[in-house]
């Protein structure tokens, strides 16, 4: 015997609220990280971040666009490929930390190299079953679209 859980989704207006704050805090870190203070304001980060913040920008743009879609339409599909489109960029800018890791903690007692490391590591991990999820959703979702 199998049961069946209904999936509820919020109302539109609860959705469109969230995507307008996730809107908003993209347009805040945009500014932060590129006006005021500025990315080079942070003291444990190197000149090679500047390598970085392209696919940063490029992530939090994509973020804003996919937000201002989805807070006129959010069709399931549309969540999910822009999920894809999100996690993917988040990916690429994750690898790119990784390969360039631009950042300098000084001498100290505690060893935050490899902590950021293992927090890399396992964001790296998460968006990659986060890219699975939301390409077996988005197949689910065109499946029910398309019936055969």
């Amino acid at each position: 015997m199998t049961t069946a859980t209904e999936h509820r989704r919020p109302s539109v207006a609860a959705r469109r609220f969230g995507y307008g704050i996730a809107a908003t805090i993209n347009v805040v870190l945009l500014y932060v990280v590129n006006v005021r203070p500025g990315w080079d304001a942070i003291p444990f980060l190197t000149p090679d971040t500047s390598t970085i913040i392209p696919l940063v920008n490029a992530s939090l743009i994509v973020g804003l666009i996919v937000d201002a879609a989805q807070s006129v339409r959010d069709p399931a599909w549309l969540v999910a490929l822009g999920g894809l489109a999100t996690t993917s960029i988040g990916l690429a800018v994750l690898t790119r930390t990784w390969q360039v890791f631009p950042f300098d903690f000084g001498d100290t007692s505690f060893n935050w190299a490899l902590l950021t490391r293992v927090g890399l590591a396992a964001c790296l991990a998460g968006a990659l079953i986060g890219l699975i999820a939301q390409a077996v959703t988005l197949v689910r979702t065109a499946a029910r679209a398309h019936p055969e």
